[in-house]
């Protein structure tokens, strides 16, 4: 536990001494849990009331102090604390996207009524450096088939060639699969940032393919809320694709479609005819 240190407290019926943190090391896009003890430092007890009364908060920021996200999960109080007695409590933690430096702040909230900023108590802002959702840029690739030397030859021109070994996410082809240089980095860096799951556009050759695929056409965009099963998708460790239009697939959530990443898909490669 890191202490918090003295901090001015005011003087009245609703305040808090913050004592001491433990935040752990917050990755994006991933929940976690923070430890916290607090003393009520005010004249008036604590009280929580099911998802009412007083509830420990927090909010994210941006490092010039802009609002990211305001409500965050609410913590009731495990029992009624009273004037001078201290607390420890658990609270879970969602680490915003992408990676980078942010403000993290903490405070009781007497649910649905005010903050307790707003009567005067002191907030515990603490500076947080949000880490890459992996830790190691190596992208393994599973291809769903037999070898194909058209994917083969796309893979070794990768500008971040696939790993064999260790790798941080999978991502999962079929034979004729040619993604294009810049798949692998753009696909990794989606991870970084945060989505446990990255779909690239699909580029499908026949009328009648691409009339299959054009939700899945690549349009430069980005989707965190793409309608559709993300298709051919990288998957961090753990995660398993299923099969949608005869191609590997995700739809589990925590997932981004990354309509700048491309791969090209051969007629009827590893799916079934029309």
């Amino acid at each position: 536990m890191v202490p918090v240190g003295e901090h001015a407290v005011p003087v009245g019926p609703l305040a808090v001494r913050w004592l001491a943190y433990d935040l752990g090391a917050p990755r994006a896009g991933t929940s976690g849990q923070v430890r916290l003890e607090l003393e009520n430092a005010g004249s008036a007890p604590w009280r929580s009331r099911g998802a009412a009364g007083v509830q420990l908060a927090h909010h994210w920021l941006d490092p010039q102090g802009g609002v990211l996200v305001w409500d965050g999960p609410r913590t009731p109080l495990p029992r009624v604390v009273q004037p001078g007695e201290t607390v420890a409590l658990e609270t879970r933690l969602v680490a915003p996207r992408p990676h980078g430096r942010y403000r993290l702040a903490f405070d009781l909230v007497e649910d649905p009524r005010f903050w307790f900023e707003e009567v005067g108590s002191w907030v515990l802002e603490l500076p947080v450096d949000v880490q890459p959702r992996i830790a190691e840029r190596r992208l393994g690739v599973v291809v769903h088939g037999p070898d194909d030397p058209r994917t083969a030859a796309a893979l070794a021109a990768q500008e971040e060639p696939p790993v064999t070994e260790a790798a941080a996410a999978i991502a999962h082809l079929v034979p004729g699969a040619a993604p294009e240089p810049d798949w692998s980095r753009l696909l990794l860096d989606a991870h970084e940032e945060g989505w446990a799951a990255v779909g690239p556009g699909v580029k499908a050759s026949g009328f009648r393919e691409r009339k299959r695929f054009a939700p899945w056409s690549p349009d430069g965009q980005r989707d965190t809320r793409f309608p559709q099963p993300l298709l051919l998708p990288s998957l961090l460790a753990g995660l398993e694709p299923h099969a949608h239009e005869g191609l590997p697939a995700w739809a589990g959530g925590d997932g981004l479609f990354e309509g700048r990443a491309v791969v090209r898909l051969r007629r009827r490669s590893g799916r079934p005819s029309d």
